[in-house]
C-alpha cells in the first residue's frame, strides 16, 4: 500500500533519536477496568491529564502522571488507587518484553446494549432484554524498541443480543484491540483496531468515539508534547446503490492539537466521508498540511465534510467543550437552501468536591440531520453505527459524582435528562420538498427520559465487580403523545484476570 509506505517514511524521518533509544508504549483501552479510576483522579485534580481531549492514553504517559502525583495531598483512598494503578501499568521488566493476559467473566443485565440510555431509542428502537452473559478473553502484548503489537480477541455472548453488533458468522467474537504501532520522539505510525475518542474525556466525541465496534484504521501523528498534527484514515463498510453496484466508502480525519504552557488545550479538526462506485481513497485527502474541505473543490472530487473544534481549560473547576458543524445554509433564496442546519456540541465542567469526591456536569445537543447527507451513502456510519454518536436529534444534560471509598470501591451516582426526537442517523435524508417541515432539532413527538442511577466498580487482586442500576421515567414513550412508562434497568458483572510478563530474549 503506497500511502502507508509513504507515511512510514515520514514518521521514520521525523524521529529525533536512534530507534534503539526509543521505547514504545501500549495504550490503555477505553474499556479497561482502570479508566473510571483514572478519570476520577484527573477530574479531582489528583493527577494531570497526560493528553487532554484525547483518549486512549498511553501507558507510559499515565505512569509518569501517576508518579508525579502529590500523594501527601491525596486522601488515603486516592493514594491506594494511585499505588494500584502503578502496579497495573508499570512494566515489570525493562527493555523488550511480552505480556499474556487471560480473563473470564459472568454478567447479568436487563439490556444487551452497552449503554442503558439506548433503550427505546433509534430506528429500529432498541429493546430491553433480560439475560445472563459469559465472556472470555486473551491478550498478547509484544513491546521492543519503538514498536508495540497488541492482539486482544474476546468471546462475549452479550454481542449476540446487541442490535448494534452486526456480525452474522461467529457473532460472539470480536477483537477489542489488535494493532501495530511504531512510536518515535516526534511521531507515531499506527494501524489496527483501537477505540479512540476525540473531545472531552468521559463523553463520546461527536464524530470520533468508541461507538463503532472494531474499526480498523491507519493513524499518523507528528509533533511535540505541545503541538501535534494527526490524521486517521479508515474504510467504512461498502454498500450497494439503487442499481445494485457496490459503493466504496472512506473516512478521513485531520486534527491540529495545541497545548501551550498554561491552562488551555485546543484542538481544530476536520473530516471527510468519500463514496463512489469503484472509488479509491484519493491521496490528497491524506495530506495533513492542507484542508480537505477546501481541496475537494480544486481536485474535482466530492465528499461530505465536517469541521469542528474542542477546548479544555484546566483549573480547580475545569471547563470543556466540543463543537461540530456538519452543514449550514447561509442564503435562504431557493428551496434547496431551506435545509435545516446540522451540527453537534457539548459543553461542561468537572472538578473536585470536599472529601474523596469528584463531579462532572455536561450538556450536549445533536441536531436532527447531523450525520445524514443528500447522498445517503456518503455518511459517517460503520456497519450501521455512527463513528461519533449512535443517535441524533436529541439533547442531554447529565450530572455525575465519583466517590472513592476506603475499600477502593468507586461509586458514581448519576442524574440525566434526555430528550429524543424522531430523527435518526440511519434514516434517509429528507427530499428538498420536506425541508420546510423538517425540524432543526427534536422532530415530531419528543420522548423524554429522566434517569436516576448509581454505578460502581471494585477491583482487587485480579477480581473485578462492576454494577449499574437505575430507574428511567419516560414521557411520550415510543414517541406516542401522552404515553408514560417506568423502566428499572440494571447490570452486574464479575471478572477475573491473570497475567504473565517477561523479558523477550
Amino acid at each position: 500500500m503506497r500511502a502507508a509506505g509513504a507515511l512510514l517514511l515520514v514518521a521514520t524521518s521525523l524521529s529525533a533519536a536512534p530507534l534503539a533509544a526509543q521505547t514504545g508504549s501500549p495504550y490503555v483501552p477505553l474499556g479497561h477496568w482502570a479508566m473510571p479510576y483514572v478519570e476520577y483522579l484527573i477530574s479531582g485534580g489528583g493527577i494531570a491529564d497526560p493528553t487532554p481531549l484525547t483518549r486512549p492514553l498511553k501507558q507510559a504517559d499515565l505512569v509518569l502522571a501517576l508518579e508525579a502525583a502529590d500523594t501527601l495531598r491525596l486522601g488515603d483512598a486516592a493514594r491506594a488507587a494511585v499505588r494500584r494503578l502503578l502496579r497495573e501499568f508499570r512494566p515489570q521488566v525493562q527493555g523488550a518484553r511480552y505480556r499474556v493476559e487471560l480473563g473470564a467473566g459472568l454478567a447479568a443485565a436487563s439490556y444487551p446494549m452497552r449503554d442503558p440510555l439506548e433503550i427505546g431509542r433509534g430506528v429500529p428502537a432498541r429493546q430491553a432484554v433480560r439475560r445472563g452473559f459469559a465472556s472470555g478473553s486473551g491478550q498478547v502484548l509484544l513491546a521492543f524498541g519503538p514498536f508495540v503489537g497488541v492482539s486482544h480477541p474476546t468471546v462475549d455472548t452479550r454481542l449476540q443480543f446487541d442490535p448494534d453488533w452486526t456480525a452474522t458468522g461467529d457473532n460472539a467474537t470480536r477483537w477489542e484491540e489488535g494493532y501495530l504501532s511504531g512510536q518515535w520522539r516526534h511521531g507515531e505510525l499506527f494501524f489496527g483496531i483501537l477505540d479512540r475518542n476525540w473531545g472531552p474525556s468521559g463523553i463520546q466525541g461527536v464524530l470520533l468515539s468508541d461507538d463503532p465496534y472494531s474499526m480498523d484504521h491507519l493513524y499518523l501523528s507528528i509533533g511535540t508534547e505541545r503541538v501535534q498534527l494527526a490524521a486517521i484514515a479508515t474504510q467504512l463498510d461498502s454498500r450497494t446503490d439503487t442499481s445494485g453496484a457496490i459503493v466504496n466508502r472512506y473516512m478521513i480525519y485531520h486534527r491540529l492539537w495545541l497545548r501551550p504552557r498554561g491552562r488551555w488545550t485546543v484542538a481544530l479538526w476536520e473530516a471527510s466521508v468519500l463514496s463512489g462506485v469503484g472509488r479509491q481513497l484519493e491521496p490528497w485527502y491524506l495530506n495533513v498540511a492542507t484542508l480537505s474541505v477546501l481541496r475537494q473543490g480544486t481536485t474535482g472530487t466530492n465528499a461530505n465534510s465536517f469541521v469542528g473544534f474542542d477546548f479544555e481549560r484546566h483549573a480547580g473547576t475545569t471547563l470543556f467543550g466540543q463543537f461540530m458543524l456538519d452543514d449550514i445554509q447561509v442564503s435562504r433564496n431557493v428551496p434547496s437552501e431551506l435545509k435545516p442546519t446540522s451540527y453537534a456540541f457539548t459543553v461542561g465542567a468537572k472538578g473536585r468536591l470536599r472529601g474523596p469526591a469528584a463531579w462532572t456536569l455536561f450538556y450536549t445537543q445533536v441536531a436532527n440531520l447531523t450525520y445524514r447527507n443528500e447522498d445517503n451513502l456518503q455518511v459517517p456510519l460503520f456497519h450501521g453505527l455512527s463513528t461519533g454518536r449512535n443517535f441524533a436529534d436529541y439533547d442531554q444534560a447529565t450530572a455525575k459524582l465519583s466517590i472513592l471509598t476506603r475499600s477502593g470501591a468507586l461509586l458514581e451516582p448519576e442524574v440525566t435528562l434526555l430528550r429524543q426526537g424522531e430523527g435518526d442517523p440511519r434514516l434517509p435524508h429528507p427530499p428538498v420538498s420536506e425541508y420546510p417541515s423538517t425540524a432543526t432539532i427534536l422532530q415530531g413527538v419528543v420522548q423524554r427520559t429522566i434517569r436516576l442511577a448509581l454505578g460502581g466498580s471494585w477491583q482487587r487482586a485480579g477480581w473485578g465487580v462492576v454494577a449499574n442500576g437505575g430507574v428511567h421515567f419516560v414521557h411520550n414513550d415510543g414517541h406516542v403523545a401522552g404515553a408514560s412508562a417506568t423502566h428499572f434497568v440494571g447490570s452486574v458483572g464479575l471478572t477475573y484476570r491473570v497475567h504473565h510478563e517477561h523479558a523477550l530474549r
